[in-house]
């Protein structure tokens, strides 16, 4: 099958709403009562900090799972990129998909392995990368995320097989 546009929008992934806003808040509640807790318990000094630190973090973990589940992801017949135009893969360096039960993968999505490694990203709630694999998926609908690794699964089938 060939494209007329290598820049046509095959399919996309977004995060729904319900899941973005249960874990965002989530996120943010555990951060504010960790920093509570450590205010209004008499607790020993290195405690203090410890849940503080580990507040702020859950905090800023909130924030990027925000800002990262504002985006979606666009599969075209050259990459998958994140709408803000982060390459996220190639096609031609996909090897494979991983859609099984056991597989290492984000909760209704898949797991791509590439040709070469690339470095490592996180965009939590949607992707991640780390060398040779990427994890899409979080936060998404699964029936998104299955007609996006078909339609990939559809592009790798075609390659040819001398590449």
């Amino acid at each position: 099958m060939k494209f007329d546009d290598s820049t046509e929008v095959l399919a996309t992934v977004q995060a729904s709403a319900g899941r973005r806003a249960m874990g965002i808040c989530c996120l943010g509640l555990l951060g504010l009562l960790l920093i509570y807790m450590a205010f209004m318990r008499a607790l020993a000094l290195h405690w203090q900090l410890f849940l503080i630190l580990v507040g702020a973090g859950s905090l800023w973990v909130a924030d990027a799972m925000r800002r990262a589940t504002a985006s979606k992801l666009e599969l075209t017949p050259l990459v998958l990129r994140d709408a803000d135009g982060t390459v996220i893969a190639r096609v031609d360096q996909i090897t494979g998909i991983d859609r099984g039960f056991f597989a290492f993968k984000p909760s209704n999505g898949f797991l791509l392995k590439l040709g070469e490694g690339r470095a490592r990203h996180w965009r939590p709630g949607l992707w991640w990368r780390m060398g040779r694999r990427v994890g899409i998926g979080g936060m998404t609908p699964g029936s998104q995320t299955k007609f996006m690794a078909d339609v990939l699964a559809a592009l790798l089938a075609q390659k040819d097989p001398q590449d």
